[in-house]
């Protein structure tokens, strides 16, 4: 099977490179939705993918989840969900943009199976239709593991983490904010009543940004503008190489069980201060496992030395922004959670040069909180608050490290 997927990823890299004349690589392919299916077939699962033209592409498994996940150089999913679905092998199934110029689909699956065959069936013309077809038989969980821990060909790793670069001097020039959307393209997060977590937070962060760019003074970046997919680590990458100040991250989850209701400020931990935090940040880490990358070793590498630089100046500083906001929020009168501020493992707040927080604006979970979410006064009211938030803090913040100076 190993020899199979070196196969794949060659024989269409081949087939589609840049230099062939009948292929255009940079136009973007469409799914036909109704020409597509993903069916069971006696003990065979059965996926065809109508697309409106060839290009390039190329299959891995990957574990904890069990899932197969297929890259494609690029397909527009419009559609998808319109797809004839009819499987008890498939337990769920994702599809957006996962980096500039690549698309993915991710099949989570049922139980462990291996590629029986695959190929993609192309017209005799550039421009002509294209379909991929794929029969995934049943397999051991020992096979499928050794499947999963294939490793990703080089060029498809993500980038190496930026530098981190000299701590900028607090209270000299505009504040810096990184705005992270949480979540988005492959990844939709929570939903409820055909709103999602992606969408909500992406509306919220361009309003937050145009206030704080108008009214405050701060220079605002984003980890993302569009609906596309990020992960954890390029958020962080993004967030040092824009050398914020600080860096917020914009989430409305849902909890099954206890209570989540109102906003919840999030600074990081070894230990969850509670179990439903716990459960959130081990949702959040495993977006991007459920996308097929699995960042837990380099994660690791970073943990030693982000805990003890958070001991000793960033945590401090992330503690007083929490305490700012949940001031500010709170006197709003904006709804929070009876535990405004809590402590959780999120890998996006690994940043260690960077004070940072994880702010929950409300729970989709929550009926009531979902009605909150998209009321544009709502968001309005808060937006204000997290920036006179941000005033305070960075006022207090430089008058403590003109004091550190001073000794």
């Amino acid at each position: 099977m190993r020899a199979l997927f070196v196969a794949l990823v060659l024989l269409f890299s081949t087939l589609f490179a840049p230099s062939a004349p009948a292929q255009e690589l940079s136009a973007l392919a469409r799914l036909d939705p109704a020409a597509s299916s993903i069916t069971d077939e006696g003990e065979v699962l059965s996926i065809t993918l109508s697309l409106s033209q060839p290009v390039p592409w190329r299959l891995r498994f990957a574990d904890d989840p069990r899932r197969l996940i297929l890259d494609f150089r690029e397909v527009d999913w419009t559609g998808i969900r319109d797809l004839q679905q009819d499987s008890i092998r498939v337990s769920g199934l994702r599809a957006g943009s996962f980096r500039p110029g690549w698309s993915r689909l991710v099949l989570q699956l049922g139980a462990p199976m291996i590629v029986g065959s695959a190929v993609m069936d192309t017209g005799a013309e550039a421009g002509q239709p294209a379909t991929v077809r794929l029969r995934l038989i049943p397999s051991t969980p020992a096979d499928f593991a050794a499947q999963a821990r294939q490793p990703e060909p080089p060029d498809w790793a993500l980038p190496e983490p930026a530098a981190l670069p000299p701590p900028a001097a607090r209270g000299t020039g505009p504040l810096t904010v990184v705005l992270d959307p949480g979540h988005g393209g492959i990844d939709p997060g929570a939903e409820r009543d055909g709103h999602t977590e992606a969408e909500l937070m992406l509306t919220f962060a361009r309003e937050l940004k145009e206030v704080l760019v108008r009214d405050g003074g701060f220079n605002v970046v984003m980890t993302r503008d569009e609906d596309v997919f990020v992960p954890l680590e390029t958020r962080i990458s993004i967030a040092r190489a824009a050398e914020a100040h600080v860096f917020l991250s914009l989430h409305a989850d849902a909890l099954a069980e206890g209570e989540a209701v109102g906003a919840t400020i999030y600074t990081l931990a070894q230990e969850a201060s509670d179990e439903a935090a716990r459960a959130l940040a081990e949702r959040h880490d495993r977006d991007d496992l459920l996308s097929g990358i699995d960042l837990t070793e380099q994660d690791d590498l970073v943990a030693t030395v982000l805990m003890d630089m958070a001991r000793t100046e960033t945590q401090p500083r992330t503690d007083r922004l929490a305490l700012k906001l949940r001031e500010s929020i709170s006197g709003s009168g904006l709804k929070m959670h009876r535990h405004p501020i809590q402590q959780a493992g999120f890998s996006v707040l690994k940043s260690p040069d960077i004070p940072s927080i994880l702010l929950e604006l409300g729970f989709l979970s929550s009926a009531s909180d979902l009605e909150r979410l998209i009321d544009p006064d709502w968001r309005s009211t808060m937006t204000l608050a997290i920036r006179d938030a941000l005033h305070a803090w960075a006022a207090e913040d430089a008058a403590i490290a003109d004091l550190r100076r001073a000794e």
